[in-house]
């Protein structure tokens, strides 16, 4: 089995519960406050541990009680830190959510994610990874330090996947370091300026990222499911209903459930598979990582 290491961000999310939006200058009652360890990076390497895959985070925390609570959260689902920065030049960042039925609105101070450079991912790479290992990255961390970091993981012989989020274009010269970018659907109409609201722009933004060099193309449809390019064919998932109480880790689950089904060596079929079911069960619990489902229970 292969290994996966992220870098990526570790936030502390704090999320609270509201009827509706508060427009400008307005003051709204919420409900049901909670913090939760979050930030794309940690939330993808949970998903990949519980869900089978030996993982190893890279990034940055602060010293302070966030960070504390961050590594103990990741450590607690079996992710390895040993290679975890902490820094005095930040603290650890924090996202503010606002859960709206069902659905969810996010503003992130990155804080110490930022401060990883590409020397310290470099050495840590060269210290562990193989050949064969996965190397998972998004946005929320220095781009140009990911985009570098991406360069570097793909010629050591990793297989890269990148998730563009938040989302904003890549340059043409990375597509070639991608193995498989996995991308909503905001992120695919930043990409490539293709909402893909039906088959024909879902198969013509596929096309457009595969021409510009990625090797695989997964795109998450929300509630629709998912479509993935994968050597020349179109695999379609439909998620089974669920009643959706937080959207928050959905994406995150889907991509570490993905990258978790490759380490172990599943086919595509099955890691989809594996993945629509999982991102659609973590709709079903309030939070980030706590709402990530274990293996066991996709049965």
């Amino acid at each position: 089995m292969s290994n996966v290491v992220v870098f990526g961000s570790l936030n502390m999310d704090l999320s609270i519960a509201s009827d509706h939006m508060p427009i400008l200058g307005e003051t709204v009652i919420g409900h049901d406050f909670i913090t939760n360890p979050g930030g794309k990076g940690a939330n993808q390497a949970v998903a990949a541990a519980k869900l089978g895959a030996s993982v190893r985070m890279l990034g940055a925390v602060g010293t302070d009680a966030f960070g504390d609570q961050m590594i103990a959260a990741l450590a607690e689902y079996g992710v390895q830190c040993d290679h975890l920065l902490r820094t005095d030049a930040a603290s650890t960042g924090v996202a503010l959510i606002t859960r709206v039925a069902g659905d969810n609105f996010i503003t992130i101070d990155s804080g110490a994610n930022m401060v990883p450079r590409i020397d310290y991912v470099r050495r840590s790479l060269d210290a562990f990874a193989r050949g064969g290992d996965v190397f998972l990255c998004q946005l929320e961390c220095d781009f140009d330090t990911t985009m570098d970091a991406l360069r570097h993981a793909h010629d050591r012989g990793m297989y890269t996947v990148v998730n563009p989020a938040p989302a904003r274009e890549l340059p043409l010269e990375v597509y070639p370091f991608i193995d498989l970018l996995v991308v909503n659907e905001c992120e695919c109409e930043t990409l490539t300026s293709i909402f893909p609201d039906d088959d024909r722009a879902i198969r013509a933004a596929m096309e457009e990222l595969a021409g510009a060099g990625a090797g695989s193309i997964a795109i998450t449809l929300g509630a629709r499911g998912s479509c993935v390019y994968s050597q020349g064919a179109i695999i379609e998932s439909v998620p089974p209903a669920v009643r959706a109480v937080d959207t928050t880790c959905a994406g995150d689950t889907y991509i570490g459930a993905l990258v978790a089904g490759y380490a172990r060596g599943l086919t595509t079929e099955e890691a989809v598979a594996l993945a629509t079911k999982a991102s659609a069960l973590a709709t079903t619990k309030v939070g980030a990582q706590q709402s990530i489902p274990l293996l066991v229970d996709l049965d």
